[in-house]
């Protein structure tokens, strides 16, 4: 089991360890205001949420995710923490009702990527944003520029492409316009991902990701038993003394609406 600060058990992989490097950059490029009224997409278990509430004494912070597991924890963690201005809700920011001209700020990190319609998604959140607000997200580059993805690919039943989906700047560029947004901006952010303090910790942490759960966790069969032992053997060649990292590249992409 993936165990957290708190020394608390969970099934649901840690993502937020994983990009914890990243997240200095997200949190420092959302300036969130005190002020801020804050929609959080794919917010996940909430840390960017909460770190949205905090900087908001006098706003508020909404989460969106479709997981109610991580909604859960996400709620769980914020009550644990005492935080008094944030609300989650089940729910997909592509077809949601939000409130029309409700947000100063909508942030996104690494929960933008996965919609159908991107269209449709960015033009009903921008419903959802007062005029002037702005868009923070962070996305990941193309395949080729994460090692934590294309190393780990051959290992993976059937690799999806949708965390590269907003990977090329002009197709991205041409997707929030059409959905009205301006100023859209690229900023590069090359930092590596951690997956635990050792091989062994690794192993058992990335065996919470949801592509590589069922492959690796099926008893008795013996491909099984051979992914696994590739999968730790590309843990182990990426070990540190500070931990198990693999390179890695985004974009943090800021717009307004």
């Amino acid at each position: 089991m993936t165990v957290t600060s708190k020394g608390e058990h969970t099934e649901l992989f840690d993502y937020d360890a994983e990009l914890r490097l990243h997240n200095e950059h997200f949190r420092a490029a959302a300036r969130v205001g005190p002020g801020d009224r804050v929609l959080d997409v794919g917010c996940g278990t909430g840390q960017s949420t909460r770190e949205a509430a905090r900087a908001a004494v006098n706003g508020s912070a909404l989460g969106i995710d479709v997981s109610a597991r991580m909604l859960e924890r996400a709620r769980r963690l914020s009550d644990v923490q005492g935080l008094t201005n944030v609300t989650y809700q089940q729910a997909d920011a592509q077809a949601h009702r939000f409130p029309p001209a409700r947000f100063d700020l909508c942030v996104s990190r690494f929960g933008a990527m996965f919609f159908a319609d991107p269209v449709a998604a960015f033009t009903n959140i921008g419903r959802a944003l007062r005029p002037g607000a702005r868009l923070v997200l962070l996305v990941w580059q193309d395949r080729d520029r994460n090692e934590w993805a294309s190393t780990l690919s051959p290992i993976r039943a059937t690799p999806s492409p949708a965390p590269f989906s907003l990977a090329d700047p002009s197709t991205t560029k041409g997707i929030l316009t059409a959905a009205g947004f301006t100023e859209v901006d690229f900023t590069d952010v090359h930092e590596p991902v951690y997956y635990g303090p050792d091989t062994a910790t690794a192993l058992d942490n990335v065996l919470h990701l949801a592509e590589l759960k069922d492959l690796l966790t099926a008893p008795g069969a013996a491909k099984t038993g051979r992914a696994r032992a590739r999968l730790r053997t590309t843990l182990a060649a990426h070990a540190t003394d500070d931990g198990v990292y693999f390179d890695s590249r985004a974009w943090l992409i800021t717009a307004r609406h």
